[in-house]
């Protein structure tokens, strides 16, 4: 898997991200320690996103119809924008190639903070 360090980190995207780059990209990571929320650093095409408050649970989501069998769903998830958690809704997306396969968004908890990793076709 091409991308930033071991899997894609967050760039705060609303619909799922493109393809990996083919060069390498550097990261920075960024831990906020003051009263802010969170940090979101963008070097090139990789952000970091830090942030001290845990995600809220999942919404629940109405599935539409399939608009075709090459399709195939991604569920919604939280981002951060605008120094709050934005629900990004679920959507069908066709992917890159037939044997590709979406692995989702994920908050982890890293000490007293959560950090974002963004979705990505593997």
């Amino acid at each position: 898997m091409a991308g930033c360090e071991t899997e894609p980190d967050s760039h705060l995207v609303s619909s799922p991200p493109p393809n990996a780059p083919a060069a390498q990209v550097s990261t920075t990571s960024v831990t906020t320690t003051t009263a802010a929320p969170a940090v979101a650093v963008a070097p090139a095409t990789c952000v970091t996103t830090i942030t001290q408050s845990a995600p809220p649970a999942p919404q629940q989501e109405v599935v539409l119809a399939q608009p075709s069998p090459q399709h195939v769903w991604i569920p919604g998830y939280w981002t951060w924008r605008n120094e709050q958690y934005e629900w990004m809704a679920g959507q069908w997306v066709l992917p890159p190639s037939s044997n590709s396969t979406w692995v989702p968004p994920r908050w982890e908890q890293q000490g007293n903070a959560y950090r974002f990793y963004e979705g990505y076709w593997n």
